[in-house]
């Protein structure tokens, strides 16, 4: 009989074999490498691929990652149909939908983008000398507001906030600016009154006093669905022992991300992978910008993504119809979270 110096010795052995065999601690890992391809181009709401990559999580599984980077949506959305891209993140607009709706099958699967109340990254800002003269929501009327999207998810947030403000949209003046970067001068040398501006911008602006805050988009969007994780049909469907890995792997990812700048866990590291990632470098400002909001269970505000769908048809820029009950697949997201266990909130 073994004494119990010796009977630890063995389990300790016996432990470590295991950990070699299944380093995830849960799915064992694929016995052939697989390579997912991910449209992604350093966007900050890509953090959950970004960590996982970095933390070796993928590889946990025998998953290797690539990203691929594409001019637009537009040439991206055929990629992921035909399973020449596996994964995505993707915006809400009316010509997703009108992608969708001519015949390219891609699935949204999970949440990749939303305000965190009280701290949006993506929310209006005002010109410093317009402080007193806009107070509230409805002092925007007869104002000059730029926009970078007309039909897309900043265009919803845009009527939400008109509407909450008691306004309509003959009330404002919409000047549509895709540049974010020339909104920061257009609202400092006051060509407009106010923008619906994203981080880092914001942070950035405020900081060379081009403009302040107004209010938060949670205000008037509590549950606005800014961005999702998009999937090729076949990569879910014919692929899935890779699919399930690959997505409890990006999971893991996003609650070290949630761990850092909703709990400050290990905040250093997690910025270091981010500034490797993104086209925000400066290290110093990411302690100070209002951060994408990833839901660490993956969990999307489908109800929103379905009236966001309808603003679109309903201003008629929609062509054809879209099943939203189709497109909508949150079924990997939930097996994965089955898999890996609910996120601990506290």
């Amino acid at each position: 009989m073994l004494s119990g110096c010796a009977q630890s010795k063995t389990d300790e052995n016996f432990s470590t074999n295991i950990d070699k065999r299944n380093p995830s601690g849960d799915l064992a890992p694929l016995k052939k490498k697989a390579t997912v391809v991910i449209a992604e181009d350093g966007a900050a709401s890509g953090a959950g691929f970004y960590i996982a990559k970095e933390k070796g999580y993928f590889a946990d599984y025998n998953i290797e990652v690539k990203f691929a980077q594409f001019a637009n949506s537009d040439d991206m959305l055929p990629a992921l149909a035909a399973g020449e891209v596996d994964i995505a993140g993707g915006v809400s607009t009316a010509s997703f939908f009108n992608a969708i709706a001519q015949g390219i099958d891609v699935k949204i699967i999970a949440d990749k983008g939303h305000n965190v109340k009280g701290k949006s990254y993506f929310s209006f800002v005002i010109g410093k000398d317009k402080q007193n003269k806009i107070k509230e929501y409805a002092d925007f009327k007869g104002k000059r507001i730029a926009v970078s999207t007309k039909n897309g998810v900043d265009d919803y947030i845009f009527q939400q906030m008109i509407k909450h403000g008691g306004l309509t949209k003959e009330d404002v003046e919409f000047v549509l600016m895709p540049d974010f970067g020339s909104m920061l001068a257009a609202v400092d040398n006051g060509s407009v009154d106010a923008a619906l501006q994203i981080e880092p911008f914001i942070t950035q602006g405020i900081e060379k006093g081009m403009h302040v805050r107004f209010g938060d988009t949670t205000d008037y969007a509590p549950e606005a669905q800014i961005a999702m994780v998009l999937a090729s049909p076949k990569f879910i469907n014919e692929e899935e022992d890779v699919s399930l890995r690959f997505m409890a792997a990006y999971l893991k990812g996003v609650r070290d991300y949630n761990d850092a700048f909703m709990k400050g866990k290990n905040k250093e590291e997690i910025i270091s992978i981010m500034t490797k990632h993104t086209a925000l470098k400066d290290a110093s400002l990411w302690e100070k910008v209002f951060v994408t909001g990833l839901n660490p269970n993956g969990e999307m505000y489908i109800e929103d993504i379905r009236k966001q769908y309808e603003m679109y048809k309903a201003n008629g820029a929609i062509r054809g119809d879209v099943d939203l009950n189709k497109a909508i697949d949150p079924s990997l997201t939930e097996e994965a979270v089955k898999v890996i266990g609910e996120y601990d909130q506290k």
